[in-house]
């Protein structure tokens, strides 16, 4: 008679099989994050300010092969994989706050059902197949990550070895549970408090088809800075949005008036700056 291996030793297999990074030895350490609690969830902020989740609509996504995501001119993320959308950000900042409670690179029980209810999800077959494909996009999706403060190079990370959102997932139809590895490698990402907190049930009252608004949230979270400024061409490409100028701007206020009604923002408007380029200017509450 054979013995049968369950998912969560099959996991532990693969982590223990996989080769050591080269450039540095990562032992398994539980990431704790100052500020995170129950109604917080923590993106780091190379991660929030780029081009990696965006509203994109619904349907058959792009597929991206080495592409250099938007992002701010200090950082350059280098992307392999679907196109990522806002609902699919849901998912990754629920596994995330997860499976760090859990030394980094162990494998974390998460239960699907549950995991909808936190994401606001319903618990349907629909939901559940939805659920799965963003489980394998998330796992797919590979990143190289290379940062500079004042021309001079402060964090690299993936380039000998591109890393992904979710380093390896088993499904274990038994306990209907996603068993997840976190790379150890995120620690990089969100040391020295170099994250934005998202509050949570906020996000969760943004109405559907307001991603605009949730992509907007996780942008403000990034800046302590009270009175906030972005350029609309700057934001268009940060949101992936390829329709025309005078489409997109009614789609911000619109955004920026649900960010309002949720309480995230004060005093969203659309202006010219003091050298007459057309930004979007709010106030951080």
């Amino acid at each position: 008679m054979s013995s049968r291996v369950s998912p969560l030793d099959r996991l532990e297999q693969l982590r223990k099989s996989a080769p050591p990074r080269p450039a540095v030895a990562l032992s398994p350490t539980t990431l704790f994050l100052p500020g995170l609690s129950e109604i917080s969830r923590a993106m780091p902020n190379h991660i929030a300010r780029s081009s990696l989740f965006a509203p994109v609509a619904r349907g058959r996504k792009k597929m991206h092969k080495e592409m250099v995501l938007a992002s701010r001119k200090d950082a350059v993320l280098t992307f392999w994989g679907e196109q990522l959308d806002e609902t699919q950000a849901d998912v990754w900042m629920q596994v995330m706050h997860e499976a760090i409670k859990a030394p980094l690179g162990d494998a974390v029980p998460i239960n699907r059902s549950r995991l909808l209810q936190a994401i606001d999800r319903d618990t349907g077959n629909y939901e559940y197949k939805w659920l799965h494909r963003t489980m394998k996009a998330l796992n797919f999706a590979m990143l190289i990550v290379e940062v500079t403060k004042e021309g001079r190079p402060k964090l690299e990370i993936g380039r000998t070895e591109p890393f992904r959102l979710i380093d390896k997932f088993i499904y274990d139809p038994e306990r209907e549970s996603y068993i997840v590895r976190i790379d150890p490698i995120w620690r990089f990402l969100y040391r020295n408090r170099e994250y934005a907190l998202i509050d949570w049930k906020k996000r969760l009252r943004i109405r559907k088809g307001q991603d605009m608004a949730k992509a907007m949230q996780r942008l403000v979270a990034t800046s302590n800075e009270t009175v906030q400024r972005f350029q609309l061409a700057w934001l268009k490409d940060h949101f992936q949005y390829f329709s025309p100028l005078r489409k997109f701007r009614i789609s911000l206020a619109a955004a920026m008036q649900e960010l309002e009604r949720v309480e995230v923002i004060a005093a969203g408007r659309i202006e010219l700056s003091t050298k007459g380029v057309e930004q979007a200017v709010w106030t951080r509450l």
